[in-house]
């Protein structure tokens, strides 16, 4: 979601930090209380803990920890006792390592020289934890694996020099996913539009796609047509692939202005979910298998300055057959309505209008929010109505979800990294 720090005052800017499915041998390994990757456990915003909080303690919540962080719009992933997120600082990209109980810096690695935009400087993609080491994605291109126990580099690529591409016109975003033993990133290259790299060696497997942009999307592996695919969002389509060996199955065009196709695909029912902002719109869409071919169909659709729900650099949550999303109006203006409507039709069901800019994760029946304003909000998750249950002042100007473990919930900006208790206590 991927996440931060940016905004703007000219049409067209659209970053994606910003974005049920995910990779699933990394899945089924990770233990309740953690967040391994970007958009959470199953990369779609959805933890399974409870025992959160129901209503707002009288003194806001309870800050564990907060200490020094940096420049960048990077996630945090939390696991094995360890919130890594990456920062940039000192004229570097580092990967840090804090212990998530108490905040106190266990390791930093450089993993790249200082990456300057003019729409915001520093890394951009959420690093993913899995098997024991870190996968990262710097704002200029280049992929890195790191143990994470001390933080040693265990291999680095620049992708896009490898494979003949350009850094994105707002910064490389995309946050590594785990399939077994690859991981996988977005580059956008003439070479190949995806990649994937051995874990544990760096060793290329296979590239797929060429021509289209990176946009600014995270790939994400779901069940469609009764077979596990790589569904990766680029700037000018919709692509699923085989992800054992990167062989393409199918493509569905969907030109979004400036490239900004930025949500994680999202698995409904067995469909695929996909939505962009500059007043582009919604769509849920069928995959079919017919006789080796597959064939897309339309289930609905939303589109233009009418659409229910233009998600600009957010991943809408779904819960019980509904999907909640910030639904922003016009090319990434200053308006976004919060917005909740039936995933299976389009239907708008309510919506809380110039609720303003936001990111979201879901846990024990709530939405829990961060605000582009910095603060820290928490609604009902219901479709009956809009009840926020509270909100306070937490950070500075951020765009990056909150990410949440063990009932801590992890948020940042531009200079610090916050920790606040949600357990009911």
């Amino acid at each position: 979601m991927t996440n931060a720090g940016l905004w703007r005052g000219i049409p067209g800017l659209c970053l994606a930090l910003l974005l049920c499915s995910s990779a699933d041998a990394l899945l089924a390994a990770e233990p309740a209380g953690s967040w391994p990757q970007f958009l959470g456990p199953t990369r779609n915003g959805i933890s399974s803990e409870t025992g959160l909080i129901d209503s707002w303690p009288a003194g806001g919540l309870k800050q564990a920890w907060r200490v020094k962080g940096g420049v960048g719009m990077s996630g945090i992933a939390v696991a094995d006792g360890k919130a890594i997120t990456m920062v940039q600082r000192d004229g570097r990209q580092l990967v840090i390592a804090l212990d998530a109980g108490n905040g106190k810096l266990l390791w930093q690695t450089a993993v790249g020289a200082a990456f300057q935009n003019p729409m915001g400087h520093g890394p951009r993609a959420t690093p993913t934890i899995a098997a024991g080491l870190v996968h990262v994605f710097t704002g200029d291109g280049h992929t890195a694996t790191l143990a994470l126990a001390d933080g040693t580099l265990q291999w680095q690529h620049d992708s896009l020099k490898g494979l003949g591409g350009r850094v994105a016109d707002y910064g490389m975003v995309c946050s590594p996913l785990v399939d077994g033993n690859n991981v996988i990133v977005t580059v956008g290259a003439q070479a190949g539009t995806v990649v994937a790299y051995d874990t544990k060696t760096g060793k290329p497997q296979w590239s797929s796609g060429q021509g289209d942009s990176a946009g600014y999307s995270s790939p994400v592996v779901i069940k469609l047509a009764g077979k596990r695919q790589l569904v990766t969002f680029n700037g000018q389509a919709l692509i699923g692939t085989d992800p054992a060996n990167g062989n393409l199955l199918w493509r569905y065009e969907y030109k979004t202005d400036y490239d900004c196709n930025i949500m994680t695909p999202l698995s409904v029912k067995g469909q695929v979910f996909i939505s962009a902002g500059e007043n582009h719109g919604s769509t849920l869409l069928s995959v079919v298998e017919e006789n080796g071919k597959y064939q897309l169909k339309e289930t609905w659709e939303s589109l233009g300055v009418q659409s229910v729900l233009r998600c600009e650099w957010q991943t809408p949550i779904q819960l019980g057959g509904y999907l909640y999303g910030f639904d922003n109006v016009g090319g990434a203006g200053p308006i976004s309505h919060l917005t909740c409507i039936e995933a299976a039709t389009g239907r708008r069901v309510w919506q809380q209008t110039r609720f303003g800019k936001g990111n979201m994760i879901a846990a024990d029946g709530k939405l829990i929010m961060t605000t582009l304003k910095g603060e820290l909000v928490i609604v009902k998750a219901s479709h009956q109505g809009f009840e926020e249950l509270g909100r306070q002042q937490a950070l500075d100007r951020t765009r990056q979800a909150p990410s949440l473990a063990g009932g801590l919930l992890y948020v940042r900006d531009d200079q610090e990294i916050a920790c606040f208790d949600l357990r009911k206590q």
